[in-house]
This record gives C-alpha cells, structure tokens and sequence, in this order.
C-alpha cells in the first residue's frame, strides 16, 4: 500500500493515515507523538504546490498534517494529534510526568501565537504571496516564496528577529534551571516547542549560535540529534517537495 506504517502489521489491519510534509514544524511534532506512542499508522507524503484531493476533502484548509482514522474521524490540528496519540499511549510520560499543566499549555500557546507570527516575519520578511499557495502554506513555514519585494528591508527582518528573541531568552531562562522546559525530563511542551525553536535557530545559524543561549543550544541539540527526531525525518517519496 502507498506510504509507510510505524510498525508492522497485517496487511488487513485499518490504520490511521497522515498526511505529512516532512520538513513542516507542525508534522514534526505529530510525528514525534505518534512515534513515541507507537501508534501504527501510514505515512503519505505530500507536495504542497500539488495537494491531492483526498486531502482538501477530509480538511478543506488544506494544511498538514491531517490524521485520518479508521473510523472515519478527521484530526487536522498538530496539537490535538500529539494528544491523540498520547492519551492512548504514553510510555514517556509527556502528559504524566508531573508537570504544571496550565503551564504546559500557556507555554505551547505562547510558541503558537505570538512566537509562531514572530518567527514567519522572521523567516520571511516581507515576501510576497505566490497565486499557488495560501497563507497557511507561509503559517506552516514550508512555503516556497519568490524573491523578497523591493519593500523589504533588513531591518523589518531585525525587528521580527528581536521580537522572536524574547520568547527564546525566556525558554533559555527555564533550561538554565531545569533539563527541560517545565522539569528534568521532556514534556509534551518540549515536544511541541522544539521544532519551532529549530526553525528560528536555521534562519541564521551563525547568529544563533553566538547568542548568549548555551542552555538552549543545548536542549535543542539534544531533542533534535536523538533518535526519535532523526527516525521521524528520515525521508521519504515527495519529501523533498
């Protein structure tokens, strides 16, 4: 069958399908909880310039990821993916491990709204929309975008970077205190911030990497290069698309 399953299973089992773009923040983190909760399920790579019906239908906004279930059941949201998988099964213990909830969620919040605007007119300042793809295509960051217009500035692109950096300071603050974002061991907040945090950390990676953030660098060195990160951006047909 087209795609790729976590596991083995039989041929006959229904499985949840994703539809996936590898190198979409929001698919990384659904990713990362279904694998961590071994969830079995098909893997269907996407191109974004070239959406397949089947996609529109079952999310007409037309983003990814889109989890579809066996039962016919739609889950279109990364966030409420993560929670899908885990509260079925959380061997790591990212939902349980003692946290502060309501800080958990205030901090995933934060990263997906404000930080998330900051970090897009970061990455993209000023560009104009192409007739083929949507605004959420440029919200998902894998938009790709023609030339910035004669408008654009470096400092607009200053100004996105210094609004982005608080939110990033204020992870780093955190980490100097504990491994992770809300104690010494990952979260679903880790999860669900991390590969956000890699996006702005590639936009110019010589800056970052002589900002005064160790801490930081630091967890997100070792989220990223651990193998359930590097397992899930394995690539796959059309991930490069």
């Amino acid at each position: 069958r087209p795609g790729q399953t976590s596991t083995d299973v039989s041929d006959t089992a229904p499985l949840p399908l994703l539809y996936s773009y590898r190198r979409c923040p929001y698919v990384m983190r659904a990713r990362m909880a279904l694998a961590a909760s071994a969830t079995a399920f098909e893997l269907r790579e996407v191109s974004l310039k070239a959406k397949p019906a089947e996609l529109l239908a079952a999310s007409p906004k037309g983003t990814v990821p889109v989890l579809m279930l066996p039962s016919g059941e739609v889950i279109d949201e990364s966030l409420d993916i993560m929670l899908w998988a885990l509260e079925r099964h959380d061997p790591l213990r990212w939902l349980r491990n003692g946290v502060d909830i309501q800080d958990m969620q205030a901090l995933i919040a934060e990263c997906d709204g404000p930080f998330k605007r900051q970090l897009d007119a970061y990455k993209y300042p000023k560009m104009r929309q192409s007739a083929t793809e949507s605004a959420t295509d440029i919200a998902t960051g894998t938009a790709t975008l023609p030339a910035t217009e004669p408008g654009a500035t470096a400092d607009s692109k200053t100004s996105a970077r210094q609004q982005a950096s608080v939110f990033i300071d204020s992870l780093n603050q955190r980490l100097m205190h504990s491994a992770c974002l809300c104690g010494a061991e990952p979260s679903l907040a880790d999860m669900a911030i991390v590969p956000f945090v890699r996006q702005f950390a590639g936009v110019e990676p010589a800056w970052f990497a002589q900002m005064p953030w160790p801490a930081l660098r630091g967890w997100l060195h070792g989220l990223t290069s651990s193998a359930l990160f590097t397992g899930i951006m394995q690539r796959s047909k059309l991930s490069d698309l």
